[in-house]
């Protein structure tokens, strides 16, 4: 229940601090006073979108406060899945500063615009003057039957799954899409990696064989190069071996006689046996070294290969041919894991299509079950409204696909006089009738839901007279188990209220500000009587304002 309300530096109103009681409250005041203004203000803390248009002084912050009382109404799991203090009184304050950023607070805790309007959703349900255009709406008559049957739970599990089926399937289009653009590639893939497959390379292949076919391009060069070596070192009279040798012998002798000399051979013996070594180790590669023209063609067409791949695939080397080679095979390999995934996508895609239709099937037998209580209830309420002959019936029909709300398509039809055949209710239905239809659906739908405030915003908008007061008896019986505030400009409404405010407009040199106050008991009757007559009402019509009051509160 909406205990207090504290609205400052928004629209028209520097600052108000309203008090509600529970039963009916009702507000009044000359049009444009701003009883929507204070409307405004409550949605603000209920979740609603605000910006710097709101401020009245745009040099200061607006504050809108609301306290609650939500004692028996189940809503301790709320405040836990966001760690948010308990509170039996729960004070919800919104804040928007100078540059339009607002902020959000639940018993001092900040949280989100989401958080907060999930929050709201579980405390107030106001009706404005504009909501009868809901009416038109096929998802709005839905609604109403999903309320009165409870679905809600339902509903939810049903969109629960319904978004699951929208991403598998938004998935699996993607899939496909892809193995679609990946099927036109397979073939060219599977084409070059299987010559990159054929080719059989190795890493560092290609400079072994360039040197390998260097060394057998000039293996006679290479050959007789090194036989003239050996010859130079070994095979000729003058050769090197030899005349050391001859060197070493005379200083072996020469070192008898000098011993610095004996150092000499010494080092030569060494000189000696290295040069011995090379000799014989070029004797060996001489022999190695052979001419091989049959090698030489294979090694030939093997870079050939490699050349040619290189060239194809603008590769520097064979390592990179490699890479290239992984490559392909990681998207071949990927082509068929996309076959797999699609395959598990169309399984899990089937799965969620039955539990959809399973759970709309479900909601649709819910709301069949449903449909003649609806148009019994909201006959009964439109006859106490002075609609006698008004025939209401709701039309459903089975989609062929289900959708966001389920497999039904809702249509309210409606006919107001005899005679008249039923129509599309947005279609046929006058502002007045749509007023009292909305009128039988909230009182309706409002029994089946927890919310402890309902307010109306003008929900008498077209009745007058006796139908306005068989409205006000409906919207007190509402009261009697529900806080309900209604904004009415009908003397007939204004005169069931336990309490009544009015707001007012004062206008200074400068300004002009929106205030609210409470009425007395001599200030109401005032009150109703200007509502009947205008400002210059009579005796008479003083004496018609205290018997609506009399009649309605016992004043």
């Amino acid at each position: 229940m909406l205990q207090t309300l504290s609205i400052e530096n928004y629209a028209l109103i520097q600052k108000l601090e309203i008090s509600f009681g529970p039963g009916l409250t009702v507000i009044t005041g000359e049009t444009g006073a701003g009883k929507s203004i204070i409307l405004g203000a409550l949605g603000l803390i209920l979740g609603n979108r605000a910006d710097t248009q709101v401020l009245r002084d745009n040099r200061s912050k607006c504050i809108v406060e609301g306290t609650f009382n939500i004692k028996g109404y189940g809503l301790e799991n709320y405040f836990s899945s966001y760690d948010i203090d308990f509170d039996e009184n729960t004070i919800i304050r919104r804040e928007i500063n100078t540059a339009g950023k607002t902020r959000a607070f639940i018993n001092d805790t900040p949280v989100n615009l989401n958080q907060l309007k999930e929050f709201g959703d579980y405390l107030v349900d106001i009706h404005s003057q504009h909501e009868t255009l809901y009416l038109r709406n096929p998802y709005f008559q839905l609604e109403v039957l999903d309320h009165y049957a409870a679905n809600q739970a339902l509903l939810a599990d049903y969109q629960q799954h319904y978004l699951k089926l929208k991403k598998i399937l938004e998935q699996l289009n993607q899939a496909r899409e892809q193995e679609k653009k990946s099927k036109l590639d397979h073939d060219y893939y599977l084409f070059l990696f299987n010559e990159l497959e054929a080719a059989g390379l190795e890493p560092g292949e290609q400079e072994r064989l360039e040197e390998e076919m260097s060394l057998l391009g000039h293996a006679s060069e290479i050959k007789t190069g090194i036989q003239a070596i050996l010859e130079l070192l070994d095979l000729t009279e003058y050769a090197a071996l030899r005349q050391i040798s001859e060197v070493n012998t005379i200083l072996s002798r020469l070192g008898e006689f000098h011993s610095p000399l004996k150092n000499f051979e010494t080092r030569l013996k060494s000189v000696y046996i290295e040069t011995k070594d090379i000799y014989r180790e070029l004797e060996s590669l001489s022999e190695s070294v052979q001419t091989d023209p049959a090698r030489m063609e294979w090694i030939q067409g093997r870079l050939d290969t490699i050349y040619n791949l290189q060239k194809k695939h603008r590769a520097a080397n064979v390592d990179e041919l490699i890479t290239i080679y992984n490559d392909l095979d990681y998207r071949l390999q990927s082509i068929t894991t996309l076959e797999e995934k699609i395959l598990k996508l169309e399984k899990e895609a089937q799965e969620m299509q039955e539990k959809v239709n399973d759970l709309a099937h479900s909601l649709s037998d819910s709301r069949k079950t449903v449909v003649p209580q609806v148009e019994d209830e909201l006959l009964d309420t439109l006859l106490e409204v002075g609609m006698p002959n008004a025939r209401f019936s709701v039309d459903m029909k089975e989609l062929d696909q289900p959708g966001e709300k389920g497999s039904d398509q809702v249509r309210f039809l409606f006919s107001a006089n005899k005679g008249s055949s039923m129509g599309e209710l947005s279609r046929v239905a006058s502002g007045g009738e749509l007023s009292r239809v909305m009128l039988g659906i909230k009182s309706m739908v409002s029994r089946q839901k927890l919310l402890p405030t309902l307010i109306f915003d003008e929900i008498d908008m077209g009745v007058s007279g006796e139908i306005a007061s068989r409205v006000g008896m409906i919207l007190t019986r509402l009261s009697e188990t529900k806080q309900l505030i209604v904004i009415t400009h009908l003397p007939q409404i204004a005169g069931k209220g336990k309490q009544h405010y009015y707001v007012y407009k004062i206008s200074g040199e400068k300004e002009t500000t929106t205030e609210i106050r409470p009425l007395s008991d001599t200030q109401r009757v005032e009150e109703i009587a200007r509502m009947i007559s205008g400002d210059s009402y009579s005796d008479n019509t003083l004496e018609t304002a205290r018997e609506l009051l009399v009649n309605n509160t016992g004043i």
